[in-house]
């Protein structure tokens, strides 16, 4: 299971209903990206840390390996507006507004990030996906989403054993013996992904599979309170920003 997979079962928001968190960490998401970059993104940013580490008590560490992957995509979008092609001062050089731009692009992209991160470390995708049904997804893409889910997780333990397997018998001592043993791997996964995939047909035919997975979906109800309060403190996000947006412009 991944760090992130195992914080949202283990979260304090675990038993509340989807609905909730995502009125939250999605209003959140919305609000950075619709609001100004300074000061409402920054508000969003620091709101969500709050949250995040509070609240929803998200260890820091496992906050900060996951938040640096898209971070990190962040940083290198915001850093192509540093720059710019053709012109009259040279085929490269600095964009008159780069800094100023590339700040309001990081704000957004950072803030917005941890708004969909509040959303995934407490909500894991076996709560999420069997409710997609009510929300009017079709149940075969449903299905489909909760079968790739699963297996995902039983693929990667595979892969990991086989690359210790082949470190123990020195499969990674040279360039050539890793890309070998990088091309074992791939073959590898993919057959037993394959073997995966007809066992698990076999056993859908033999349990009498209609079309449709039935699951133990946690019982939840969304909470009236919660949802209000997610809204009263986006509402108060965005006044917030309106009433600072001209004194520190």
């Amino acid at each position: 299971m991944l760090p992130i997979d195992a914080a949202a079962h283990s979260s304090r928001w675990r038993r509340r209903h989807p609905v909730d968190k995502a009125v939250l960490g999605l209003g959140l998401t919305v609000l950075a990206i619709s609001l100004p970059p300074w000061p409402g993104a920054a508000l969003v940013l620091v709101t969500s840390l709050i949250v995040l580490l509070g609240p929803a008590g998200v260890p820091g560490r496992k906050l900060w390996r996951a938040y640096r992957v898209p971070l990190g995509f962040c940083v290198t979008g915001a850093a192509t507006l540093l720059v710019q092609v053709g012109g009259p001062h040279g085929f490269v050089s600095l964009a008159d507004d780069g800094p100023l731009r590339a700040g309001e692009l990081l704000l957004r992209t950072s803030a917005a990030s941890l708004g969909v991160l509040l959303f995934a470390f407490t909500t894991p995708m076996s709560d999420l996906l069997p409710r997609l049904v009510k929300a009017g997804v079709p149940a075969a893409v449903v299905d489909v989403a909760l079968v790739t889910y699963r297996m995902s997780f039983l693929l990667l333990d595979s892969m990991r054993r086989v690359r210790e397997a082949q470190a123990a018998r020195l499969g990674h001592t040279t360039r050539a013996a890793t890309w070998r043993s990088l091309g074992g791997l791939g073959a590898t996964a993919f057959v037993r992904a394959f073997e995966r995939a007809v066992r698990l047909q076999s056993g859908l035919a033999g349990r009498g599979y209609d079309g449709t997975l039935r699951v133990l979906v946690p019982e939840a109800r969304v909470s009236a309170r919660f949802t209000a309060a997610s809204c009263g403190l986006l509402v108060a996000l965005a006044a917030l920003t309106v009433v600072l947006e001209g004194p520190l412009s």
